[in-house]
């Protein structure tokens, strides 16, 4: 049936449109057999078609199934905080609101307003309350004719907004509020554990799930705990030997040991929340600001908190109180050319930065006027940002000065104050501290709720930066938040809390709530989507297609590790004849240097860095390896898999860069161990050539190179190289001979179309939950974009390089890889009927494409 429906999109796309409520889990399962038994049958352009409608249907029931998820997540076309709550506001809730209810209606909750019968969710022409707004009756209009009635244009949004099914923020209310969040931190008493569950997250969830009635989700077996955990903490997936080993592992305690070893890995762990911190801090390599000067970075000094796992409380202190300008791009946000609005101001942008990284409050509505949807005023959010400025702030209300001046204030006073007499830097300090006060209850709160979103799909508090509304279990918020304190504000042990309880080790739900309720129930954890960072990482990693530089200034290597071997280092700095006799290379001179060397055994292990000012590409018998455009930030190479037993060629096209003639130099050094244990230096050194002319291969490949060889010029260092090397050289040096160099991931590179399309945000604004819909747009590039598809094939020459004892073991490798399951039988066939007996790249990249776009493969749960 299906073969049949994929031969002709348009009926295939339509029986699914008219059947929504195919259960995802299904359409895991044979996803494969239904994708992979055509691909044979047809022609090039068929084929074309059928990828297209493919990847339209998988994003189709993903989203239906995100949407089942998350009521009410980012991604709608009306905002119900910004668009729809200000009409209301304006024109209802006097009548129909708080503690009104003319005629015995009202509207202070969706259930209200639905159980009333006046809208009626998906169908606006059905919909009464629309009818009343629009009529020109004026005995039957609403608001009556004594008050002015809802423009056309806030008509069109109500009505977009009943079309997309009336979505309300969990817990809001117009209501009067009723619950205010307490500040100061809260000790609960764990409730009697049940037998053999006695870790704190299980003894408060038994609890809860008991008191409501609510089965206890089932346990997840071996294979699947560590596909979502090694995702959840890390990023990527396990390999198959990895996987195979604690399977086989018969260890009471392996599944603690696993956590622990993957927190241990602090590279892995940094790349990966690099972007749970780029989102939250608005921090990136591209977009707005960065050209102009308007904006700054603060990777480098990110990067290298996560490393090293600085304290939450300590990376707070240093971004609103910058000591070094490594931190201060945060506080500073985006400096706008031409005229801004008051509300795009820094010191605006402060107060707003600041409220939703560190306290979870949406301060825009209140940065431009006292705030619909909270308690928020104008004047607080002014007073946050008086704290920030270096000048006079006159309040201004929605664009219009209100004739007053802003006085520097913290948001809760029972903390203490800053003085607004002070300096600046003092004023900052004073926040900072307060900020990050031991009884700062909801500091602490805020990101404990974050990480257990990241973790368990949905938050204590839900949405993330709506932290004033109350939490559906207070104690386990709380525990969670004193856990962080008690630990010193160490996040790795708020999410080894998190991850060794058997809450988390639970199966995932398809959906966060009952069928036509809105009041959301814990009921286990809830399946997410990978981020587009974690979907580029694992299909590089399968298919070896990951860049070969990265675009975040950042340091890859653990300094100071004390395992690292005590390496003198020989390299010499290099250039060509322009440095030669005390000369300065000009400006934009790019160059080639060379070595070539001859080894009697094949290479067990080794690497290599380097460095070049201004920018290198290096060349290892004519295949890319690596690139870079920062000499501050050596490289490591590992060497292993790219030399040969005979002769091996080292080729590094190098540029200088400036305004005028500037030094320049290249920096490399390699050890390599053959098979007999003997030992090899290559480093460059006078004994190296260069060549004035540069390669013209294509992309990827060294090609030929024109022009006479003569022996490099060794050139002296300035003390800026030296402090270089003398930094970091010989800790990359050691990662580069250990083979464990770190795949490019895609947090340390800019964003691009493909990215964009997955989820990632720009970060012109802090983002605390993406998307969790997949759209059109994604659906095209995963189906026919060129860098996914440039992926897919270099990942089907790869494999089909290597070799199999057969197709099964082909086949197996790929799921045990991706999904961390063996296919079923159902899946071999369907494999096996279009894989030939020796696959070639153009099958296997088929194939992996079909397994790519699994909501399986898509989804953690």
């Amino acid at each position: 049936m299906f073969s049949g429906l994929l031969l002709e999109p348009v009926l295939f796309f339509t029986w699914l449109l008219k059947r929504p409520s195919i259960a995802y889990a299904t359409v895991t399962q044979n996803a494969l057999a239904r994708t992979a038994v055509p691909l044979q049958l047809m022609d090039s352009k068929m084929l074309y078609r059928s990828r297209t409608v493919i990847c339209l249907t998988i994003c189709l029931l993903t989203s239906v199934a995100a949407r089942a998820q998350q009521p009410g997540s980012p991604g709608q076309h009306v905002d119900f905080a910004h668009d729809v709550v200000p009409i209301l506001q304006k024109h209802c809730v006097s009548c129909h609101g708080g503690r009104e209810a003319k005629g015995s209606f009202s509207l202070n909750t969706r259930e209200l307003l639905v159980d009333s019968g006046h809208i009626v969710a998906g169908k606006p022409a059905e919909s009464y309350l629309l009818e009343l707004v629009a009529s020109e009756d004026p005995e039957t209009r609403m608001p009556p004719a004594d008050k002015p009635r809802v423009s056309k244009a806030e008509q069109q949004v109500l009505r977009a907004w009943v079309a997309e099914g009336a979505v309300w923020e969990d817990g809001y209310s117009f209501a009067p509020v009723s619950y205010e969040p307490p500040l100061l931190p809260r000790r609960p008493e764990l409730p009697e554990a049940l037998p053999g569950r006695n870790h704190p997250v299980d003894r408060i969830l038994d609890q809860y799930l008991a008191s409501n009635g609510i089965v206890r989700p089932q346990a997840i077996d071996d294979a699947l705990f560590m596909r979502r955990v090694s995702l959840d903490l890390v990023g990527l997936l396990p390999t198959q030997e990895q996987l195979h080993a604690f399977v086989a592992s018969t260890q009471p305690n392996k599944r603690e040991q696993l956590i622990d070893d993957l927190l241990n890995q602090q590279i892995a762990y940094a790349d990966h929340w690099l972007t749970f911190f780029n989102d939250l801090l608005r921090n990136d390599y591209s977009g707005t600001g960065f050209i102009t000067g308007g904006r700054t970075q603060i990777s480098a000094w990110l990067y290298d908190a996560l490393l090293q796992n600085m304290p939450f409380d300590v990376m707070a202190r240093e971004l609103i109180a910058p000591a070094t300008p490594a931190s201060r791009g945060y506080i500073d946000g985006i400096k706008w050319r031409g005229e801004v609005s008051a509300g795009q101001t820094v010191e605006i942008q402060f107060a707003q930065s600041i409220s939703q990284s560190f306290l979870g409050i949406n301060m825009k509505c209140a940065s431009c006027h006292d705030s619909f949807i909270d308690r928020w005023k104008l004047d607080e959010a002014y007073g946050l940002a008086a704290i920030y400025s270096t000048r006079p702030l006159e309040i201004h209300r929605c664009d219009k000065p209100v004739g007053r001046q802003a006085q520097a204030s913290w948001l809760f006073p029972e903390l203490g104050q800053v003085d607004p007499s002070a300096e600046r830097d003092v004023r900052l300090q004073q926040l900072a501290s307060l900020m990050t006060h031991p009884d700062n209850g909801r500091f602490s709160r805020t990101i404990v709720n974050r990480l257990w979103y990241k973790l368990m799909g949905r938050g204590i508090v839900h949405p993330l930066d709506a932290m004033q509304s109350e939490p559906w279990n207070a104690d386990l918020l709380d525990y969670l938040a004193v856990s962080l304190c008690d630990n010193h504000y160490d996040l790795k042990a708020v999410l080894r809390l998190i991850a060794t309880s058997q809450a988390y080790q639970s199966q995932c739900l398809s959906q966060a709530t009952e069928p036509g309720s809105s009041a959301y129930l814990y009921r286990g954890p809830v399946a997410r989507r990978m981020t587009a960072e974690q979907f580029l990482d694992n299909v590089w990693q399968l298919t070896s297609a990951a860049p070969t530089t990265i675009d975040a200034p950042v340091f890859r290597a653990v300094s100071n590790d004390p395992s690292a071997p005590d390496l003198q280092l020989q390299a010499k700095w290099i250039w060509g004849d322009s440095a030669s006799e005390g000369k300065t290379p000009p400006a934009g001179e790019s160059i080639s240097l060379r070595k070539s060397f001859k080894l009697e055994q094949s290479v067990e292990r080794g690497g290599a860095v380097i460095t070049c000012d201004n920018a290198f590409t290096l060349y290892i018998n004519g295949r890319e390896v690596s690139r870079g455009d920062n000499w501050t930030q050596p490289q490591a190479v590992a060497m292993h898999t790219l030399l040969k037993k005979g002769d091996n060629q080292i080729v590094v096209v190098a540029s200088n860069a400036g305004n005028g003639p500037n030094p320049a130099g290249l920096f490399f050094e390699s050890r390599l161990v053959l098979a007999d244990q003997s030992t090899v230096l290559i480093a460059s050194d006078e004994t190296w050539e260069f060549n004035a002319r540069t390669p013209n291969g294509r992309e990827g490949r060294l090609g030929g190179i024109p022009g006479k060889w003569a022996a490099a010029t060794v050139v002296q260092p300035v003390s800026s190289w030296t402090q270089t090397i003398d930094a970091s050289a010989r800790n990359t040096l050691s990662l580069a001979i250990s083979g464990n160099v770190p795949m490019v991931r895609a947090s340390l590179v800019k964003n691009d179309f493909l990215m964009k399309s997955l989820g990632r945000p720009l970060r012109e604004q802090i983002v605390s939950m993406r998307p969790s819909e997949l759209s059109t747009l994604e659906a095209i590039d995963l189906s026919n974009g060129a860098a996914f598809a440039a992926s897919l094939q270099r990942g089907g020459e790869t494999l089909a390089s290597r070799e199999w004892k057969g197709r099964s073991e082909l086949i197996q490798f790929v799921f045990e890889s991706t999904l961390c399951r063996r296919p079923t039988q159902e899946e071999v066939l369907a494999v096996e009927s279009f894989l030939s007996r020796e696959p070639s790249p153009t099958e296997i990249e088929d194939l992996l494409w079909a397994v790519f776009m699994m909501p399986e493969f898509m989804l953690v749960r």
